[in-house]
């Protein structure tokens, strides 16, 4: 029976060999996982419960928190929309572009099509490429057509497949297009558009109040449609306008669709959700759910919607095959533009979380933001504190899928994204409203501005102030003391720093002494 000993071993040795070189084969020539970017719009720091939010529960969005990693030092690159996504696609900084602003509805295209993104680097790595939900990049090249083909749009700068609404919910046109073409279209009554002037005859949300349903508050009293007023003059297009109880509802349903149709390929999916952007309109099975009124309520129908996203994955056998990416473009606001309750039913949930600011501000809560990974299968859950930013994916993605091509500002943080190296970029800008401030490890500087210190109609404060600011975050994350009298030397480095990236004449040094 001992002899035999020798014989066991060496055939269980072998065994062995042969499953590990299998499993390495395996590896090497498994298919690249699907990537999704989850990207919702207003989304603050603390409107999730996984980020310590308690009035409200986002069970799916916590799935992908608990499952993954949830990042404590996540960042959008501005705190408003058009610039962050712009600088999500591109990988580069959006005070780089000096068009980079918030957009109006017809804006032409913000990304040029020369320039390199995200998705035009996956799909020469062989994914299939859509985006579906709020774009608000502009389209076309000036003055638009909406009853042609509307080019360039999503189709021209990387993406197979669009589904989008142009700008945003509050904002005409109010149509979805889909591969630049407005969806349910009468040729016999067509659109048109103006953000110079209203058309004859047409109601406003100002002349008009008798036809609301939403009241404004501020700059949303332009073209009425489906009794909300938006910024902007729409006159036609009767049957494509949407209804906007609907929109989370379509653009899931055309996600959805997607992940269908290239389930058997690797595919790269730009889901950019509306909510919790105003005009807050949920569709009544989520109507008064929150008990926060219709701002709650959105966030609810978001979670949800991420859910059905998942079991879609699931059923489709991919969940495991698939990246996720869970972001907001910028940080909270509560009154953007109309009485919708928000702020009267607010109770003690805070959107910001522990942070100063919110949306428009160079304070954190602008541009510090839910960000998550998840993999199932592939991640193990962690919290990691790295710093990390949304313009870092770019280059992180085309490591992942073997690119060669690189971002001109983002870091190739892979390992970061997959929590397995706690060590993130050391120092990032910060942008709001073409402001720009500096973040450096624990550290934070931001310039003297002018202007007021508080937005008034939105009541948040945008960071403005006559001399520097300097925080350390380690010890103050809401960013309560300023140390730039008694921390000069501090002052002074990171001051060096931002000039060094900004470029000299963006500060006056002459404060410091630094000339």
């Amino acid at each position: 029976m001992n002899r035999l000993i020798p014989f066991v071993l060496i055939f269980v040795a072998s065994l062995s060999f042969f499953r590990c070189n299998q499993t390495a084969d395996t590896v090497d020539t498994q298919a690249p996982p699907n990537i999704i970017i989850i990207y919702m719009d207003d989304l603050g720091y603390g409107d999730m419960s996984a980020y310590g939010a308690t009035a409200i529960q986002t069970p799916h969005m916590d799935r992908l928190a608990n499952k993954g990693v949830r990042f404590t030092n996540g960042y959008a690159s501005s705190a408003t929309c058009s610039p962050s996504r712009y600088a999500l696609l591109t990988g580069r900084y959006p005070w780089r572009n000096e068009d980079a602003k918030i957009l109006p509805g017809t804006a032409p295209l913000l990304i040029g099509l020369d320039e390199p993104t995200m998705p035009k680097m996956l799909k020469e790595q062989g994914y299939r490429t859509g985006v579906v939900g709020k774009w608000h990049l502009g389209l076309g090249t000036g003055r638009v057509d909406w009853n042609a083909q509307v080019i360039p749009g999503p189709n021209e700068v990387g993406f197979d497949y669009s589904y989008i609404m142009a700008a945003t919910q509050d904002r005409v046109p109010t149509v979805y297009l889909e591969n630049g073409t407005v969806v349910g279209l009468d040729p016999s009554d067509p659109i048109f558009v103006s953000y110079e002037g209203n058309f004859e005859g047409e109601p406003t949300g100002l002349d008009n109040p008798e036809m609301l349903r939403m009241r404004w508050h501020h700059g949303h009293n332009n073209s009425i449609v489906n009794g909300i007023p938006r910024i902007g003059f729409m006159k036609g297009g009767a049957q494509a306008k949407w209804i906007d109880e609907d929109m989370a509802d379509e653009f899931l349903l055309k996600s959805q669709e997607f992940i269908r149709k290239n389930s058997g390929e690797p595919f790269f999916l730009y889901y950019a959700m509306q909510q919790p952007h105003v005009p807050r309109t949920p569709h009544p099975r989520f109507e008064g759910k929150s008990g926060m009124g219709p701002r709650g309520d959105v966030i609810l129908e978001a979670d949800w919607c991420v859910g059905e996203l998942l079991k879609t994955l699931e059923e489709e056998g991919i969940l495991e095959n698939t990246l996720i990416v869970f972001s907001s473009d910028n940080g909270p606001v509560i009154n953007d533009g109309y009485y919708d309750d928000a702020v009267e039913k607010l109770g003690e949930h805070t959107p910001w979380g522990p942070l100063r600011g919110g949306k428009y501000s160079l304070f954190e809560a602008g541009t510090r933001v839910p960000f998550l990974a998840y993999w199932e299968g592939t991640i193990s859950p962690k919290v990691s504190d790295a710093l990390i930013s949304q313009i870092d994916l770019f280059n992180s993605f085309a490591q992942l899928t073997g690119s060669g091509q690189r971002s001109e500002d983002g870091e190739d943080l892979l390992e970061v994204l997959l929590g397995e190296n706690p060590q993130g970029r050391e120092t990032l800008v910060l942008e709001a409203t073409t402001r720009t401030a500096l973040r450096h490890q624990n550290w934070v500087m931001i310039p003297p501005y002018k202007g007021p210190a508080v937005n008034q109609m939105v009541n948040i404060e945008l960071g403005n102030d006559g001399e520097f600011q300097l925080y350390n975050l380690h010890n103050d994350i809401g960013q309560q003391q300023n140390l730039a009298a008694t921390h000069t030397e501090k002052l002074k480095e990171l001051v060096e720093l931002f000039i060094s990236i900004r470029g000299e004449g963006y500060v006056d040094t002459e404060a410091l002494e630094l000339k």
